[in-house]
């Protein structure tokens, strides 16, 4: 879940979901210092295209979120480069939690789709260095109309630059606002995020290369599905956009020759079409958490690992995963890995929605169709 947005869930069965939102940005690894990835669909809303609007954007007119310069259609994702945007302070205050609520309805489960609701697991905060721990997983800063926010990712393997990847897999809501809103901005990931634990006065005093000693990668770009842009966010009514909450982006670190991939040394495959929960062993939840009860800010990186079960929010769409979990906001996006029957770890969905009382569970898209269409749409 990420550390930006309560939508809350109300349901006949009395759930109360929470989604997480938080949001990243597109990558290239060519000339991502000068370039944006720019679109003009949807109706011609775009960034910055000329060297003045560019410049312009990086003096401050990013944060222009009017209706007309907020581009949210699917080839409209912009995210040009501001050099020394993310500095230490920057990294480590981004702690947005806006209150905006959202309740659509979740049918009763008539036709046995949903399983009974797992029990908590405690999560579990993961050894340092995080890297050793987790080498994969990072965080995803950004910005949204209301201030700085944060979410999880996973640098997963492309097929087509193998060992030499630059895709981070995260959550619909984590890059776009949905249907009321458009594209996030500045967004970034950083691998390993606060890699040794620092706390304390030692945090508060951190450098940015100890915040992000594996570098800050800006997306150059971006997708998530037409579900959610279209039934997505906070003003949503209907239930039937959470299981497409996926997305993924290409990053770049300008200030780097390597790939995402070479420089952690790290990935993980993606499971498309992998089987339902019910087939599916273990999964094993990560991310840094942020509301209640963690630090507000998402310095620590947990895990959970449970059993998944099914949940089914509209019967016209696929069944999520769900896992008893306490990871809060700040974790959405993060991935959930398993074991394949080749033996080799795979993600096989992210965190997408979660409760806001006490029950402790977390629940993720199935990736599917829609998913790998997705991940092609950006790797290719």
């Amino acid at each position: 879940m990420c550390s930006v947005r309560k939508t809350v869930v109300t349901a006949a069965i009395a759930a109360l979901l929470l989604v997480l939102t938080m949001a990243c940005t597109p990558s290239d690894e060519s000339n991502a210092k000068d370039r944006p990835s720019a679109g003009a669909g949807d109706g011609g809303r775009q960034g910055p295209t000329s060297d003045e609007e560019l410049e312009e954007w990086r003096n401050g007119g990013w944060k222009d979120w009017d209706e007309d310069h907020w581009p949210r259609g699917a080839a409209d994702f912009i995210n040009p480069f501001i050099d020394n945007l993310w500095d230490a302070d920057r990294l480590r205050d981004a702690d947005r939690t806006p209150d905006d609520e959202q309740k659509p309805e979740i049918p009763p489960d008539d036709d046995g789709t949903t399983d009974p609701q797992p029990s908590p697991v405690e999560a579990q905060r993961l050894d340092t260095p995080y890297h050793d721990a987790s080498p994969a997983t990072g965080k995803l800063l950004f910005d949204m109309p209301d201030g700085q926010a944060v979410c999880s990712g996973t640098v997963v393997s492309d097929p087509a630059r193998p060992g030499r990847s630059n895709l981070v897999w995260t959550a619909g809501h984590c890059v776009h606002a949905g249907a009321e809103g458009g594209w996030y901005r500045n967004v970034i990931f950083v691998p390993s995020f606060n890699d040794t634990g620092l706390t304390g006065s030692a945090l508060q005093s951190a450098t940015e290369e100890q915040l992000a000693p594996y570098g800050t990668w800006w997306a150059t770009e971006a997708a998530t599905s037409q579900q959610w842009m279209d039934g997505g966010g906070e003003t949503s009514q209907t239930s039937s956009a959470y299981p497409y909450d996926f997305a993924v982006v290409e990053v770049t670190d300008p200030d780097s020759s390597k790939s995402l991939e070479e420089t952690i040394g790290a990935s993980v495959p993606v499971w498309f079409d992998a089987p339902t929960s019910a087939d599916i062993d273990s999964v094993d939840a990560r991310g840094y958490p942020a509301a209640a009860p963690y630090d507000g800010y998402g310095y620590e990186q947990y895990h959970c690992s449970d059993d998944p079960v099914r949940l089914s929010l509209d019967a016209a769409a696929p069944t999520m995963h769900q896992v008893g979990c306490t990871m809060t906001a700040g974790s959405s996006g993060g991935g959930w890995l398993t074991r394949r029957p080749d033996g080799k770890t795979a993600l096989v969905s992210n965190t997408s929605i979660g409760p806001l009382d006490d029950d402790g569970w977390l629940a993720g898209p199935h990736l599917g169709a829609e998913a790998e269409e997705v991940f092609d749409g950006v790797r290719e």
